[in-house]
């Protein structure tokens, strides 16, 4: 009999952001916003991206701050699934 090796992988990558929209069945789109120096000029600058996520309890609200991590493609556009609600909104007025 054969002994299986175990599969090395990396790490899978966890980012967190803000909810946009959470109007899609089991889906919530995520803002994240980073910092990068400028290649020519040496300024710091904000890079946004949106990243789709699977939320499969519909657990996350717009304006919550979200924990998602990579995992393996679900469809389209969703490469990434919530890990957890870091944050609630805080609903002001």
């Amino acid at each position: 009999m054969a002994t299986e090796t175990p599969i090395l992988r990396r790490p899978r990558q966890e980012l967190t952001g803000v909810v946009t929209s959470a109007s899609m069945q089991k889906t919530i789109v995520v803002k994240v916003t980073r910092l990068v120096q400028h290649s020519l000029y040496q300024r710091v600058i904000r890079v946004t991206k949106k990243f789709y996520a699977h939320d499969e309890e519909g657990s996350a609200r717009p304006g919550d701050t979200v924990r998602i991590v990579e995992t393996r493609p679900m469809s389209k556009l969703k490469r990434w699934r919530l890990a957890e609600v870091v944050a609630r909104r805080t609903k002001v007025g």
